[in-house]
């Protein structure tokens, strides 16, 4: 990698060896003096071909004599293909990379081969990386809107397929890849792979370096999609950095908005942006520094690990400020005319490329949730029981940790101001219960109907069948009212929610559709007490039901079993949650469905972070292929295998 640090041309390598790992004809020292250094290095390197279970290895080859040695140093391709190979030093015999701080297992006798490897890569200067950050093309909005594109066309491949294995992107020989021009072969790996916004952006083994180094010939497929898992999250972040400083140095520094706005609104607008960005260049820079070590990445989840625990606090600021700016930002377009010309003003500039200014302002809580989906792809690929295995696990652990701090820094301040505002609107008629509670939120609330009058009289000749009542539901208590004058309620009844039971209604005619029974094991007078309750689609009776009694069975899962197979979808359609006891899908989310109704909606629980909610059937494509849903299933238990009884735990509070 050094010489293309000074620009020089890179010279074809050597051909060492052909695709099916035989020599290739020799006649010169050049070619003998490749050959030993090949040979020294392949052995003791896992994922070489030769040291898969079954194929024989063959044993370390001597140093290079003295004569080929000389002064003479490995020429540039010969360099660039030693730097790839020397990730051998830095590799377990499992197959995992050395972390930080360790040994690496270099035996005694072969302590000459250092002093007479090749020199490492020289490290990317300041300028030099920040030429790199300039000419990127592709914004985060635009890679994360193509990476989760291409993630629903893999998935929609393999669930057309017997063997998901086969439409794996990973496993493309280098001749499927796009050609590579001669201009940008000279490139930096980012700058190459990001310059254009229309070619395939996220492959490792499309960059030149790597194909003209033999590497792909030598490693086994599964490092290879390792490589590329890890590859994609340096590149990401690049494309990140280069957003957040279009949102600083176009938007937050622009002089005619800094007149128009008050520092206190442009506080409120910002945030501390400007710490984000400084977290994620010295996270860039030492991603960037690991990826020039070796064309073969050893690992970046250690390094991951290191600034989530270090430095990624400053994200759960800025999004839990994510309520205020957005309140902030549709006061000042409604309040503030020229404030709304200059932002759209500033939107047509062809930096922008399309994308409004609010999903700059969104971009660090996207990053944020985006980066530990990427280490979970990492460790879906890395070998069981391996080092990297266990970075990958320590950094999805404290990333999940900031995820859910941020979601909380955002839950908190609507819930504290939506629980003041039922404070204010409920009447007591019954003893009253105080509402606010630091650790009580609003899980649902809406119009029911009651059926009035004993069980036995389920007559249409009744004056009226059924009356009003307004139900609120909190996560561990249930208030009914009913609406009174004033936008007020009146609380008749109330019950713990832990005590509540439901049982649904089946073949009892049209006037009885969607009706169910609540039960209150212990009310308000502390006695039992059932209620008749009808509801206005059968997609409404079902969100009742589950959530009032969260553990009951659903049609498709008992939650006291574990999930062995059930109907899963995946996300084909973002779609914003409306109410409590919905959830918000982004491209790609892979779900299990629990329950589904025949007008359209799904319960569902989303796999990366197993979230529940409703949402509309037609925003996904539910998943055929039992191969692929089975292989879903066994990625998301290894991914939450290390925490999985706390995450039970933590699971019943949030479940909805």
């Amino acid at each position: 990698m050094g010489s293309l640090k000074n620009n020089e041309p890179i010279k074809k390598p050597v051909n060492v060896l052909s695709h099916q790992g035989s020599p290739a004809p020799v006649d010169s020292d050049k070619t003998t003096l490749d050959e030993l250094w090949l040979q020294r290095l392949l052995p003791s390197y896992p994922s070489y071909r030769g040291n898969r279970p079954g194929s024989p290895s063959p044993a370390p080859l001597p140093l290079p004599p003295p004569e080929l040695l000389g002064s003479r140093l490995p020429p540039p391709a010969m360099e660039l293909l030693a730097a790839a190979l020397s990730a051998a030093c830095a590799l377990d015999q499992d197959g995992s990379a050395g972390q930080p701080g360790r040994e690496p297992p270099a035996a005694a006798e072969e302590s000459p081969a250092a002093a007479t490897a090749p020199p490492p890569a020289h490290p990317m200067t300041a300028d030099s990386w920040r030429n790199l950050i300039e000419h990127i093309g592709l914004l985060y909005q635009e890679y994360r809107d193509k990476s989760t594109r291409q993630e629903i066309e893999t998935r929609r491949l393999q669930d057309s397929q017997t063997d998901p294995e086969e439409s794996s992107p990973s496993e493309e020989t280098p001749s499927e890849a796009e050609p590579t021009g001669t201009p940008e072969s000279k490139a930096p790996p980012q700058i190459s792979l990001l310059r254009n916004s229309n070619s395939r952006f996220n492959l490792w083994q499309d960059l030149p370096e790597i194909r003209s180094s033999g590497v792909l010939s030598i490693l086994q497929p599964d490092e290879i999609k390792l490589q590329e898992a890890m590859f994609e999250l340096v590149t990401s972040e690049a494309s990140y950095y280069k957003s957040l400083n279009l949102l600083v140095s176009h938007f937050m520094e622009n002089e005619r908005l800094k007149k128009i706005l008050h520092p206190s609104e442009a506080h409120i607008l910002f945030s501390n942006v400007l710490d984000v960005m400084a977290v994620s260049e010295r996270f860039l820079l030492d991603l960037e520094q690991r990826v020039e070590e070796n064309i073969v990445i050893s690992d970046v989840c250690d390094i991951v690990y290191q600034h989530t625990v270090n430095h990624f606090s400053v994200y759960i600021t800025y999004v839990s400020n994510q309520t205020y700016q957005e309140r902030a930002y549709k006061q000042l377009l409604q309040d503030k005319p020229a404030f709304r010309e200059v932002i759209s003003q500033l939107e047509l500039d062809p930096k922008c490329k399309g994308l409004s200014f609010s999903s700059f302002l969104i971009l660090p809580f996207q990053r944020i949730t985006r980066l530990k989906l990427l280490v979970q792809n990492i460790l879906k690929k890395a070998e069981e029981k391996s080092d990297r295995e266990n970075t990958a696990l320590d950094a999805h652990k404290e990333l999940e940790t900031v995820v859910k701090a941020c979601n909380e820094g955002v839950r908190k301040m609507s819930r504290t101001e939506q629980m003041i505002s039922i404070q204010k609107k409920l009447e007591f008629k019954i003893k009253s219960v105080p509402i606010i509670s630091h650790s009580r939120w609003l899980l649902k609330q809406g119009e029911l109907q009651q059926m009035n009058g004993p069980k036995t009289s389920r007559t249409l000749r009744t004056k009226k069948l059924f009356r009003e009542i307004y139900l609120f539901l909190f996560n561990d208590l249930l208030v009914i009212c009913r609406q009174i004058p004033g936008d007020k309620y009146q609380v008749f009844d109330s019950a713990p929610r832990g005590l509540l039971r439901v049982e649904e209604l089946e073949d009892q005619g049209q006037s009885l559709a969607n009706v169910f029974i609540l039960r209150l094991l212990e009310n308000a007078d502390d006695r039992e007490a059932s209620y008749m309750l009808k509801a206005s689609s059968q997609s409404e009776m079902k969100r009742w039901m589950i959530s009032l009694a969260p553990n009951r069975r659903t049609k498709f899962v008992s939650f006291t079993s574990r999930l062995v197979d059930c109907p899963q979808i995946q996300c084909v359609h973002p779609y914003v949650a409306q109410q409590p006891d919905e959830l918000s899908l982004e491209l790609a989310d892979v779900l299990n469905i629990l329950d589904k109704t025949d007008d359209g909606w799904i319960f569902g629980e989303r796999l990366h972070d197993q979230e529940r909610g409703w949402f509309p059937s037609s925003m996904g494509e539910e998943i055929l292929n039992p191969k692929i849903r089975a292989q879903n299933l066994k990625e998301c238990f290894r991914v939450h295998k290390s925490d999985d009884s706390q995450r039970r735990k933590l699971g019943s509070r949030n479940r909805q």
